[in-house]
């Protein structure tokens, strides 16, 4: 399956509305992983270099076709609630992962 590598900037001003929305996202991530709609490999806050603030979102994510992805992240709360502002998605072919084999090319 393929996997697609959505790369999200907050809006600026917008870390109380991810503060507030946070638990909410988490368990939205969780629900699309359960229901295999969309796995979520990894996932994590990308953060200012000093590491203080959290500035956007970063997710590995393997879907069926970027369609789904495109509706994963209509349905997600840090989209509907305004938190997200530039969303880029680009698909990903993982060569390598640590502790494993390489993939056939």
């Amino acid at each position: 399956m393929p996997l697609y590598i959505l790369h999200a900037k907050d809006k600026p001003g917008s870390l109380q509305l991810r503060l507030d929305h946070y638990a909410a996202h988490r368990m939205f991530l969780e629900e699309q992983d359960e229901a295999g709609t969309v796995s979520v490999l990894m996932s994590g806050p990308l953060q200012t270099d000093d590491g203080e603030q959290m500035t956007g979102s970063l997710l590995l994510l393997e879907a069926p076709s970027r369609d789904v992805i495109e509706r994963f992240i209509a349905e997600d709360p840090f989209t509907r609630e305004g938190v997200w502002g530039e969303v880029n998605v680009s698909r990903f072919y993982r060569r390598r992962s640590p502790g494993r084999e390489p993939l056939p090319r």
